[in-house]
């Protein structure tokens, strides 16, 4: 059993700029979406990815090996997660970095809701309350039947749907595997899904898109320059290490105190948004992002409280 030792300044410094980077990858594939389709966007970012999984495998002492009897739960969260992830950058490539991200934060509280049905747990009150009010500052940033509605919304929202079922998945699974063995499955079912893409999006004809989401799925391959070439590559080490970043934030310091430093996306959402593409988030959704976000940092505290007075 590898022994955690606490360090909450180190956590607060790993999660701070893991996100940092995870919403700069975010940025590079927004900007990309313009000229090459999805699914090369996520293969160069498996690629580059590559070298420093391996290398992390290697320094873990873990040799080569990645064999785990719990290969079928690793693959069907991968697939999910593959998912999830696919469908946050369909969402940015039509719509505002930050506007995604705010719909995306609904992910705790699908995770909350999750916890009964597929680990048993009891769903405390404060938790059902805060699944409410997420909803509410759901609703109103993407006002449905608005002349304003953007319907890339829902793909941010089955992301958030994908990536909570994939943390239930996981939660269990990371008790069993090292998380280095979990992320290198992880980023060969990426690679695979973006191999998949490519060969239905290249061999059929599904006729030309005029939705940005769907132009950024459904189009052709495209020989990358050297100077995008290399944002592309770029952007998977971006993943690789923020990855990295994520579970060594987790390891020092418990869950409850990590996870609110996470919403710090928003500000980088809001920055790179508006320095790359001019966005900046009107009033509807600032107030919902920030209902979103205080309930989850709500739901956090107030778990925290009942988990010290258990213990």
């Amino acid at each position: 059993m590898v022994q955690h030792t606490d360090n909450r300044l180190f956590a607060i410094f790993c999660v701070l700029t893991g996100v940092g980077l995870a919403s700069a990858q975010d940025a590079v594939v927004k900007v990309m979406s313009s000229g090459y389709p999805a699914y090369e966007t996520l293969l160069f970012r498996c690629i580059g990815s590559i070298p420093i999984l391996a290398f992390i495998l290697w320094r873990n002492g873990k040799g080569w090996s990645l064999a785990t009897p719990l290969w079928r739960r690793i693959l069907l969260r991968g697939v999910i997660l593959g998912i999830a992830y696919l469908g946050f950058v369909l969402a940015i490539a039509a719509m505002p970095i930050a506007n995604a991200v705010a719909i995306y934060f609904t992910m705790p509280f699908f995770v909350a809701g999750l916890a009964g049905p597929l680990l048993g747990e009891r769903v405390r009150l404060h938790r059902w309350m805060a699944i409410i009010a997420g909803f509410i500052g759901v609703l109103i940033m993407v006002r449905p039947g608005a002349g304003v509605f953007e319907p890339a919304a829902f793909f941010a929202l089955i992301s958030a749907i994908g990536y909570a079922v994939g943390q239930m998945i996981g939660r269990p699974i990371s008790q069993q595997v090292q998380p280095i063995v979990i992320a290198i499955w992880q980023n060969t079912i990426y690679m695979a899904l973006g191999l998949a893409l490519a060969l239905v999006f290249n061999v059929f004809d599904f006729g030309p898109f005029e939705h940005p989401s769907l132009v950024f799925l459904s189009r052709s391959f495209a020989i990358p320059t050297f100077h995008d070439a290399i944002f592309l590559l770029g952007h998977g080490v971006l993943a690789a290490l923020a990855m990295l970043l994520f579970v060594n934030a987790y390891k020092y310091a418990e869950t409850n105190f990590v996870a609110p430093f996470e919403y710090s996306a928003m500000i980088w959402a809001v920055m790179f948004g508006l320095v790359l593409f001019g966005d900046f988030p009107d009033v509807p959704t600032w107030i919902g992002a920030g209902i979103v976000v205080t309930a989850g940092i709500l739901m956090i505290y107030r778990d925290r409280q009942l988990d010290r007075a258990v213990a």
